[in-house]
């Protein structure tokens, strides 16, 4: 079946937070949904949402599970909640909150939610930061299948890089005051930026970090990965890369 595209210019802020907010204001139906430009819909992705929507009129959007494909490497990444709950989004990034999987209610993203945040720095974990705020505001169901290919590319990322990561972390941290409500959630994202310091160079900083990480959650597993980076036993690029072969990010 053949449709019609629009292409549209971003007439917000340059980068990825700017373009989401461009095409939302663009929508003139009930529903609306992402799909980023090297991902890949299953045919019955939409069909299975809805029919979620309108068995329960209390839902306001539905997210479903990702096949991870990496170098050749196919991983299924399912969450087994049926339903995304702020608190199991706080402790977990979980993959069903990738945002090409989400179909919302049209009226739920412009009333309640918002638009996606511009001011996050380089508009780093922008999605996840939208679905904090979602998770505020409405019911969000997960249809428990791999329907959408996410495409993983290998690169090597420079030191400014690294460091823009630590800043949108550490602007999530100020922004989500329920991180400190959940040791095992902020341990993660202070394990992050850890990884992040280590990455970049800062040696000291990233063991001040591992400290602090290790403090609010002892079994938190970034420590020892920021913490063979930080003393050059392993590199940044290796670490990543190796998690992505087994469709996970650090």
């Amino acid at each position: 079946m053949k449709r019609n595209v629009t292409v549209a210019a971003n007439v917000n802020t340059p980068g990825l937070p700017g373009a989401r907010n461009s095409g939302i204001d663009l929508v003139s139906t009930e529903l609306v949904a992402f799909c980023d430009d090297d991902d890949v819909w299953h045919s019955d992705k939409l069909r299975r949402q809805i029919a979620v929507m309108n068995d329960d009129h209390t839902v306001g959007m539905v997210a479903t599970g990702i096949r991870v494909i990496f170098d050749g490497e196919v991983t299924d990444r399912i969450d087994t909640a049926g339903e995304i709950s702020l608190d199991g989004l706080l402790e977990s990034r979980l993959f069903a909150a990738h945002p090409s999987t989400i179909v919302a209610r049209t009226s739920i993203v412009r009333d309640d939610i918002g638009p996606v945040d511009e001011a996050i720095p380089g508009g780093y974990a922008e999605d996840y930061e939208w679905m904090l705020r979602a998770c505020r505001v409405t019911k969000i169901a997960v249809v428990r299948a791999p329907l959408v290919d996410v495409l993983w590319h290998q690169a090597s990322f420079f030191s400014e890089r690294w460091r823009m990561r630590e800043d949108a972390l550490t602007y999530l941290l100020d922004r989500y005051p329920e991180f400190d409500k959940s040791p095992r959630g902020k341990a993660r994202i202070l394990g992050q930026i850890a990884f992040a310091r280590a990455a970049a160079g800062d040696r000291v900083g990233a063991l001040k970090g591992i400290g602090e990480t290790a403090r609010t959650s002892w079994r938190e597993p970034r420590t020892v990965l920021a913490l063979g980076v930080a003393l050059g036993l392993v590199s940044a690029d290796r670490v990543v890369a190796e998690l992505q072969h087994r469709g996970r990010g650090i």
